[in-house]
Formats: structure tokens, sequence, C-alpha cells
């Protein structure tokens, strides 16, 4: 991120109206303007100007379900900032007395949804390329996509000998190269809940959720493609939902690295 999108950010966050904005989202993402005005005291035009220069900063994205259009809460541009100043270390701990800040403080999660938006030097084409090639995928996220990517057809994941297969419900949703991708979650196999030390209460939790999908969503931006990811169809209290939603930061961020640079991060753990 530029000096120019960091000060688009601090400015965005110096209006109280638009913080109480981004409050709300994070205790319930995905809401449309009439739910984010529900309560306020501001004029529904006031409401979308500060959201129109909230999306302009890169701090909230917006995704279209009919005729409504959904606003989510966007984490990259202050992960950016906390890549700028805080080093490794001091990133960890400052991360760990956040942890326990809101583990005192914080409400249950409400939310049914993770979605998270970057921008990424490269073409649509070499993004899709990127999200649909084994090659690719193993590179930035440790596993391996198999599929035709046409609709209905199977999606086979791949993580070192596990495979994880289910062709009646793991599946493609959505494909229009080059613009939008949708499949439906991994099956929580044997062989995978072996390799990640997943078991007990946890696993039974886990399988008696309905499975989620994730979307991806390709908008190309002069030299620039938006990418906007939106996992989603959990259940309210979902298990399996804050795994995720710590999970997608890390292994877009690589994927960003490894279109720009042509090398994914490094390994810090």
């Amino acid at each position: 991120m530029d000096d120019e999108a960091f000060d688009g950010v601090f400015r965005a966050l110096a209006d109280p109206s638009r913080r109480k904005l981004l409050d709300r989202l994070n205790a319930v993402n995905g809401q449309t303007l009439r739910q984010l005005c529900d309560g306020l005291t501001m004029a529904r035009q006031s409401v979308s100007k500060h959201l129109a220069v909230l999306e302009s900063a890169g701090l909230i994205t917006t995704t279209r379900r009919g005729r409504e259009k959904l606003h989510y809460l966007n984490a990259e541009p202050v992960n950016a900032i906390a890549d700028r100043w805080l080093g490794r270390y001091a990133r960890a701990r400052a991360s760990a007395l956040a942890d326990l800040k809101t583990a005192l403080e914080q409400a249950p999660m409400t939310s049914t949804e993770f979605a998270y938006t970057t921008y990424i030097k490269t073409t649509p084409e070499r993004l899709w390329e990127a999200l649909t090639t084994p090659e690719f995928t193993r590179q930035y996220w440790g596993i391996s996509l198999e599929s035709t990517w046409e609709v209905g057809a199977p999606v086979v994941w791949g993580m070192g000998d596990v495979i994880m297969d289910d062709p009646d419900h793991q599946v493609v949703l959505e494909s229009k190269p080059f613009e939008r991708l949708a499949y439906a979650w991994h099956t929580l196999t044997d062989d995978f809940a072996k390799a990640v030390d997943l078991g007990g209460e946890q696993l039974t939790a886990w399988r008696a959720e309905p499975r989620s999908k994730v979307t991806f969503t390709l908008e190309p931006m002069g030299e620039l493609v938006k990418l906007t990811v939106i996992h989603d169809d959990f259940m309210k209290g979902s298990a399996i939902l804050p795994e995720i939603s710590q999970g997608w930061p890390s292994i877009l961020s690589n994927l960003k690295t490894l279109l720009e640079t042509g090398e994914p991060l490094p390994n810090l753990t």
C-alpha cells in the first residue's frame, strides 16, 4: 500500500460516524444500506456517502445478492498498517493482547460470513489461473485443487497424501472465467481430520454444520485486479468460521505476493 492509500484509510477512519458504521459491520457483517441505517440518526443519503468513502479507502467491500447490495468489513488496509509499523515480534505481541481484550469484551460472534478484498497487480487471466491451477495453489496455499471448473463439476482437494473428494456435493457452483468463481467447501474426511489433528467434540461439531461455500469475484481496475472473497453459508455460532477467518488473510496475502513478485511469502512459523 502506498502513502496515498494510507492517507485515504486514515482520513476515512478520522470520522466518528464512519467508525460507527465499521463497528456495526464488525458486529454483523454483510448488511444492506437499510440495515445499516436502522437505529441511526443520520439520513440515508449521509450513510451512503460515508459508505462510499469507506469503500474507496478499501475498508469495506460490497457485493450484490439479487437486488440487494451487501456491505462487508475488509481487514486488508488495517493489516497493511500493522505490517508497515509493527515488526514481526511486536505484531505477535500486539495480536496476543488484542486477542485477550477481545475475549474479555466482545459479544459472541453472530456473523455467518467472511469477506475480504485485496488489490493485486496482475491480470484477470493470470489471477484466474492462480485460483484454478493446482501448480499455483500449492505454492501459496499448500493444497491442490483439481476440477474442470464447469458448473456442477467436482472439485478434488489434495493436501499432501490426503485427498478430499465428494462428487455429489463438493462441486463448482458458479464459473465465469476471469470474472467469478464459487465452489462448495471441502468435505471433512477422516484422513483430513487426522492430518490436522482434528478430533473428539471439535470434529463432531464441525461435521454437524452445513457445507459452506466460497466465492471469488475478479474486477479489473487498470493495472490492478480487485479480488473479493466471500466465504458464507455458515450457521450462526459456527465453530468453523473463526478458523476460516484466520486462514484466508494469510492465504490471500501469499497469493498477492506470489503474483506480484514471483515468490510466495517466507514461512515464518
